[in-house]
């Protein structure tokens, strides 16, 4: 086991890289969102939009309706809330950037303004939602009498806990005004609401993503409960009091409000991941699908996955192994990383230097885990040199991971995966390549 990577090493490590890009582009909705979007109405069209790909799809909207229909500011109109670091100009709509994962006041504001501009469609117009990962975090309206710090407390602690992301958003919901199904409750005066999504979640699941605040929501009060019971939530008044409040259920299927809506899915994890794939066949490589929709502790995925690895590798097959989904670390340190940084450095312990394979995690959002900034990177790197090379640096990869504290230790040797925001979120991209 060398410290310095190979040529061969090097030229797979930079085709993960290429194939992670592909992933991305794939998903960015400058190539897939315009095909999708309706024509005009023939009052306004009200453009909302959230989550870590508002601004780009609003962006991508607007200047279709401005330069195709020549809609002007009269008739186009609207707001996108996205991530702090992932806004970009969007015309003559608006963009806000707020907190992500917890929320802030400015998530707060900008919320209250797209619940109003939803309230203001007639019935001549349509109401057009933008719809993506990260938009739970972004439409921050607390219920009742729960405050902003209340809100964040409970969501730092699903964070901690280890909650799956279905089961964090169905909390979510039944503590907001525009979760759940709500803001198609606001925007019930108008002729027509689509939403066009770009979903980060397991299955696809129009109630999961961005808390599915356009469409009916299956889950119940009881079911938040039972989550904050299972995880160990510690629950302020207010919030105890809106989960046992029948009156605060969010809409169900089957209620009329959802008759003059309609809900789409423009981007979807496989789709990132199918371009990863032609892009190792490309290269030389046999993909090999392990699932779009992973879920579970990372570090237990990660030595799944290396053991497969390593047997293809024994049967001289030259592979890559691709892999997305949502996994989660149960907080057990004080460190610093996230889900994909935590796999991967799982994933190098596992393989513990086996020669010929290479691996790559990150979010295709551009950010995993860490401080909640634009800057945070996206994933890690790992090949038979890592552990080496950490071993050089006085790292020992079992002492970072066991106190969730990846970035350091890939910080230390070089290999933090940075791409910086990429405007879209179709949750994790794995490559191990083998061969």
């Amino acid at each position: 086991m060398t410290a310095t990577p190979s040529p061969a090493a090097d030229e797979r490590r930079a085709l993960l890289l290429r194939l992670l890009d592909a992933a991305v582009t794939a998903a960015h909705p400058r190539g897939c969102l315009v095909p999708e979007l309706p024509p005009p109405p023939a009052g306004r069209l009200v453009i909302l939009g959230a989550g870590k790909a508002g601004a780009s799809m609003a962006a991508v909207a607007e200047r279709h309706y401005r330069e195709a229909h020549g809609l002007t500011p009269d008739r186009l109109l609207g707001q996108a809330v996205v991530r702090h670091g992932y806004g970009e100009p969007a015309g003559a709509i608006e963009v806000v950037e707020a907190g992500h994962p917890v929320p802030d006041q400015a998530g707060i504001d900008a919320t209250r303004r797209s619940l109003d501009l939803a309230a203001g469609a007639g019935p001549d117009d349509l109401v057009l939602v933008l719809l993506s990962g990260g938009g739970s975090a972004n439409w921050i309206a607390p219920a009742g009498a729960l405050t902003l710090a209340e809100k964040q407390g409970i969501t730092k602690a699903l964070l901690r806990s280890g909650a799956a992301i279905d089961e964090i958003n169905c909390v979510r919901k039944h503590l907001s005004r525009i979760k759940g199904g709500r803001l198609a409750l606001a925007a019930r005066n108008a002729g027509r609401l689509l939403t066009l999504a770009i979903s980060d979640v397991p299955r696809d699941d129009p109630a999961v993503i961005a808390s599915g605040p356009t469409v009916p929501d299956p889950t119940t009060l009881s079911d938040a409960r039972a989550i904050c019971a299972k995880r160990g939530i510690p629950l302020p008044p207010a919030a105890e009091a809106l989960l046992n409040d029948p009156a605060n259920e969010s809409p169900k299927p089957g209620d009329p409000l959802f008759a003059h809506t309609a809900f789409r899915i423009i981007a979807r994890p496989v789709d990132a991941l199918n371009a990863a794939a032609a892009a190792a066949a490309a290269a030389g490589y046999e993909p090999v699908m392990l699932g779009a929709d992973l879920e579970g502790e990372a570090r237990e995925v990660a030595a799944e996955h290396a053991a497969i690895a390593r047997q293809m590798a024994a049967e001289g097959r030259k592979v890559a192994l691709i892999s997305g989904g949502e996994l989660t670390v149960t907080i057990r340190g004080e460190g610093q990383g996230g889900p994909n940084q935590e796999y991967a450095l799982a994933l190098a312990v596992a393989l513990d230097g086996a020669a010929g394979i290479a691996g790559l995690s990150a979010d295709t959002d551009g950010t995993d885990g860490g401080r909640g900034e634009a800057t945070d990177p996206a994933g890690a790197l790992v090949d038979e040199t890592t552990l080496a090379r950490a071993a050089a640096a006085g790292l020992d990869p079992r002492v970072s991971l066991a106190g969730n504290d990846s970035t350091p230790f890939f910080e230390r040797i070089g290999d933090l995966v940075r791409p910086g925001p990429t405007r879209t979120n179709v949750n994790d991209c794995r490559i191990i390549l083998v061969g």
